[in-house]
């Protein structure tokens, strides 16, 4: 099921990233088998908790041992695709680089997931999503003027311009290989992805229109922003365009020619002033019942336990239930070839049989594998 099924796909385990790129391929029909470390690696939560191993099953594996790298070769020349995280050089040191595995098996797509890349002076050095965000201008980009710069989660660098870009790229990577017959590499960088997700913005930049952090869209525009109710709650505005500006004057009642013109940016912080003075004087309920089918480009903002209840996320099927936990739904939508609704996670071993059977292993090899403690 999902456009992906009959995909085999490794992935050897890390943190955000890499799990959210193959929890993407896995949540589109790819039949992903991860490969944990012997020494269990820090789970924070319990496998049905940890969202992003949905989906697939796990094995753990030494590959610091010669039956552990044997294993893997094995499973390499059965697969479509392998991912992994290490620093530049730890799968070459190992004997599971991607000059060893195109060998044996050509067609393999091979997925390398780092913050900066394979070359360069910052290859093999640590970091994190907010230091890879840092160097592209995005974290700069994001809060208000005159404060320090919003961390957005580790949305950026970690899923959106990580595993976001490296799933996208082996979906890319796939089809070629269908075309051409020949795998390759795929180095996805997080600082690469979070600079390409800042596009839009070198155009403004290059054209006189950035205003740099809280200008436009940054949340200087007081059209374009997040307003507190008299519940202690917050709505979202974004009435950029005149006709829905004009929509949101007219259903607030500040269409009484009162307004300062929008079009002189000095005159924003009042204008500020007004609409949170008016937002102020409702509930964050009371607005959604007067704004919310409106083109004045209004939503409430829902926390975490609230968004799943939303009438337009439950019409969509936004979010579903899995092993007691509400979380997302795979994303996209398709029209045939339907993915199958995900499986939580589980612990590496506890299906060690059923996943190495559907990688062509006999019952001798697999007694084999877990008597000698190459996969447990």
């Amino acid at each position: 099921m999902g456009p992906l099924g009959g995909v085999k796909v490794i992935e050897f385990t890390g943190l955000a990233p890499g799990p959210f790129a193959a929890m993407m391929l896995a949540d589109m029909g790819a039949q992903v088998l991860r490969i944990d470390r012997p020494q269990q690696r820090f789970r924070p939560l319990a496998p049905r908790f940890t969202l992003l191993d949905r989906n697939r099953r796990a094995i753990a594996v030494d590959i610091k041992t010669p039956k552990g790298v044997a294993l893997v070769r094995r499973l390499a020349k059965e697969a479509d695709a392998l991912i992994e995280g290490f620093r530049p050089g730890i799968m070459e040191k190992a004997g599971l680089g991607p000059d060893a595995l195109l060998e044996l098996n050509p067609r393999l797509v091979y997925g390398r997931m780092t913050g900066w890349g394979q070359d360069g002076p910052l290859a093999r050095v640590a970091g994190h999503d907010i230091n890879y965000i840092a160097l592209t201008g995005a974290l700069d980009a994001v809060g208000e003027a005159g404060r320090a710069p919003t961390i957005p989660l580790n949305l950026v660098g970690d899923l959106g311009g990580g595993g976001m870009y490296l799933a996208f790229g082996m979906a890319c990577a796939l089809f070629q290989t269908g075309r051409s017959g020949r795998g390759q590499v795929v180095d996805a960088a997080m600082v690469d992805g979070a600079a390409s997700l800042m596009t839009m913005f070198h155009g403004f930049l290059a054209a006189g229109r950035w205003a740099g952090r809280g200008g436009g869209m940054g949340g200087g525009n007081p059209a374009y922003r997040v307003y507190e109710t008299s519940d202690g709650k917050y709505i979202s505005i974004g009435a950029v365009e005149e006709p829905f500006y004009a929509e949101l004057l007219r259903l607030t009642g500040l269409d009484d020619g009162s307004m300062p013109d929008r079009a002189d940016r000095g005159n924003w912080p009042r204008i500020h002033e007004r609409f949170a003075s008016v937002f102020k004087a409702k509930t964050r309920d009371e607005w959604d019942s007067l704004l919310g089918h409106t083109d004045t480009c209004f939503a409430p903002v829902l926390d975490l336990d609230e968004a799943p209840d939303h009438p337009h996320n439950r019409h969509r099927g936004t979010y579903v239930e899995i092993d007691g936990i509400v979380q997302p739904a795979p994303a996209p939508r398709f029209s045939r070839t339907v993915p199958e609704v995900p499986k939580a996670g589980v612990e590496p071993g506890v299906d060690l049989d059923a996943a190495l059977a559907g990688w062509g292993f006999s019952a001798d090899e697999i007694a084999d594998l877990r008597s000698s403690g190459t996969a447990a």
